[in-house]
Order: C-alpha cells, then structure tokens, then sequence
C-alpha cells in the first residue's frame, strides 16, 4: 500500500550507495540540517517533499472512519496541491506556480488524493470543489494507464502492485468500475494485477515487465519456500516474482474489491491457497494472498523488514506499516482470527514508530484497528485519534445530525455492483470500499 514510503526509500538507499561509493560515509561530518518549514493546513511536522499529499490523505481517511472532518484549512491545502491536468505530486512546495513538465506528478498521490477529498466533500464547505477535483483526478488516472492495464509510480513506468491497486480504490471509491477501465490494449487494471501472483505451490514465476527495485519494494520473502500465494511488486531483472508483503496487502485489498478502510468480512473464514485451472480471478487470487500474509504473520506475530543498504545494523527489523497493513487485508478476507495476534503485537509495541513516523503511521494503525472493529481510542494505551487530530488544523465539531460513529454511508460515490465488472466474490462478504462505511 505505502508506495510513497517505498519511493522514499530507494532515494535514501540510492544515497547511501553513492556516499559510501565515493568512500566517504564515515569520514565527513553531517551538515546541520535546515529548518523544516511545513505549511499551515498541512499534517505533520517533518519534511513534506515525498510524502505530504500522502500524508495529508491517509490523515483524512483515518479520521472519516470515526466521523472526524479535517478541518477546511487542511482540506483547502491538499484541494492546492493539484496540478491542472488532474494529477498531484508528493508536495507541491509553492503551489500557486502552475505546474509543468518538471512536476513529479505521480499515480499514488493523485489517487491517494482522489480518495481523501471525495471522503471529505460532504461535510466541506465547498463539495462542488471537491467533486470537480476528484473527477480531474479520476481522469488523470485514466489518460496515464499503462497498455498492460496497470499503473506504474510515475507515469510511463512498468506497472507495479501497489500502484495499481491503489488506482483501483480510487476508481472504486469515485463511482468508477475498474473492471471497465481499459488501456489502449485493452487490459484492464485486473489483468495487470494477476500478472503479479504467485502460484500456490512456491517458489518463483516467469513474468514479462520491468525490474523491481528490490531497496524500494518492502517486505520481501527471497527463498522459494512459503512464497505461495503472494504478489510481487514488480518482476525483478530475470522476469522473476518475487513474495512481497506489502504488494500482498495492496493486492489483496484490490481484488477483493476493497480499499485500505475496509472492515472485517462475515463469515469468518480461514485463509487458504488454491490454484485455479487457468487464469485466476482476481477474487482467488486476493484470498490467496491473504493465505501467504497469514503464514508470514504465523512466523513471529509480525512481518519483518530486510535491513536498509548500507545499514550498520544487519538483522531484520519489525515492520510496523506492513504489518498493520496485513492486518487490514486479512480481517477484508475474512481472516479476523489470524490477523489478532498481528494487532495484539501493534497495540503492544507500535505507539513509538507511530510518534516517529506521524500522521501516515497514525492512519495505518487506525485502519487496523477499524478493519478489526478495535476502538483506536483505546488502542493499547494510546488514543490514535487524538494523536493524529493533533498532527495538523483542530478538526471541526462533530455534526451531531448525522451519524458520528462512522462516516457517511455512501460518500465517495461507490457503487457496489462495480464488482459484477470482475467476478463473483469467492466465500467473502463484500464490504464497502472507502471512509468506514457500515456494511
């Protein structure tokens, strides 16, 4: 799901390699940092450059699952940060400079965005505002879809898993049936989806596409063993998928026909992996990859993450976000059992790398806590809510003629029977996408 986070990685892991190429890591002294200055409306205190627009929409999101409204000040920033032709950046530094060819434009802020501003147009000053950003944003999206029918990070780059399962809950989310959208190819956002599978026997698979930059892909099961089910962010060099949790999670999410707020499905299910004669459905596929996040987590009650290049330290390392992520992806599948040990474990030890981390992180935990039906005021010890509301603009009073326990029934525009486009739901109830809605 986090895909910005992973871009961030492979800038500061592409740093790393260059200093210590030139033999001088240990030797130079670190320069003061400047100042950071964030802007007013915006959540969170550290550097926006890769990650404010991201930042800014999960805050959004979070907050929508328990009836919160950013304040309009927030949503006036995030509504500044879009480009004319529809799209947005990771931060828009200045944003009354119109952009141009050299704006980093890319797919995950823009639907990221997409989702937040429909999330929050109802009770916005201005929901026409937002309804004609989310109709720009949707159509961005389109116009950059790539001919296999996936999306990758920056327009015109291989797809990958993550990125086209995030466009998927935008299109789903705005009322648009990803099914339906096809590239020039004719492909659709799920036919480049499966491409990323694994079969359920292990091991790797042959696959056409781009190489996968293994510092920015996340979680990354290597051995052959236990890799069943999974999706890959990308084919690496040799055409080769490799297990990835955090595709798994997006994935997961994104053939199921859910987004990263969803709740648990009913009835309980445990997660299996069955290969199907043929080409899967993206529902089969999803609750296959539900079975490997399982297994991952069965491991030591958490996903790991492979150390950074260049670290002193080489032993893996706890991952939070991708773990809270699985969470989410198992309770949607209808794997509420398996996924609460995962959340037993976040509410226990997550609240510092939350603190570290900021609004994003806060998001992530919340979505855990509400696709578990955990209240994330009492999660663990902490209030999650509190500590992102917080972060950015005081929200605005709750509007008690309308429901505050949840966000608004139908907001963003979602139509259910947009799954009819691929398939019917196999042995999981279909939850509602965005902004936690009530099944």
């Amino acid at each position: 799901m986090i895909s910005v986070r992973r871009a961030a990685a492979a800038l500061a892991a592409g740093a790393v390699l260059s200093t210590t190429a030139a033999g001088v890591a240990a030797a130079a002294p670190s320069p003061t940092p400047s100042p950071v200055t964030v802007p007013a409306g915006l959540y969170g205190t550290s550097d926006p450059t890769y990650d404010g627009v991201w930042r800014q929409s999960l805050a959004f999101l979070a907050q929508r699952t328990s009836g919160i409204q950013p304040a309009d000040q927030a949503v006036d920033w995030l509504l500044g940060q879009q480009c004319a032709n529809g799209g947005f950046a990771a931060y828009r530094p200045d944003p009354a400079k119109a952009c141009d060819a050299t704006t980093m434009v890319d797919s995950n802020s823009t639907a990221a965005a997409v989702q937040a501003l429909g999330a929050v147009k109802r009770q916005s000053v201005a929901p026409a505002k937002n309804d004609k950003a989310v109709k720009a944003g949707v159509e961005w999206l389109k116009s950059v879809q790539n001919k296999d029918g996936g999306w990758g990070y920056m327009p015109g780059g291989p797809s990958d898993a993550n990125s086209t399962s995030i466009v998927i809950g935008a299109f789903a989310a705005s009322g648009v049936r990803p099914g339906l959208v096809k590239s020039a190819d004719g492909k659709t956002p799920y036919d480049a989806l499966l491409t990323f599978a694994l079969p359920c026997t292990g091991g790797t698979e042959k696959a056409a596409g781009g190489e996968a930059d293994k510092a920015a892909a996340g979680t990354t099961d290597k051995t052959a063993a236990g890799a069943g089910g999974a999706f890959a962010y990308q084919p690496d060099k040799n055409g080769k998928l490799l297990a990835n949790a955090d595709a798994t999670a997006a994935a997961t999410l994104a053939g199921l026909g859910k987004g990263i707020t969803a709740r648990g499905a009913d009835p309980e299910q445990k997660p299996v992996c069955t290969d199907q004669t043929g080409k899967p459905t993206p529902e089969r596929a999803a609750l296959n990859g539900a079975s490997y996040l399982a297994a991952q987590l069965a491991k030591t009650g958490h996903l790991v993450a492979p150390p950074m290049p260049g670290a002193a330290e080489p032993a893996e390392l706890p991952d939070y976000g991708n773990t809270a992520d699985a969470v989410v992806a198992l309770a949607a599948s209808g794997a509420k059992k398996e996924a609460g040990g995962a959340l037993a474990w976040l509410e226990k030890n997550a609240a510092t790398w939350a603190e570290t981390n900021g609004p994003a992180a806060y998001a992530q935990l919340v979505f855990a806590a509400h696709a578990m039906d955990t209240d994330p005021r009492a999660f663990g010890t902490v209030d999650l809510l509190k500590k992102l509301n917080a972060t950015g603009p005081e929200p605005k009073a709750p509007d008690n003629s309308q429901a505050s326990a949840g966000a608004d029934e139908d907001e963003g525009g979602f139509d259910l029977w947009w799954i009819i486009g691929i398939g019917t739901v196999v042995g999981v109830g279909i939850g509602f996408l965005l902004s936690g809605r009530k099944k």
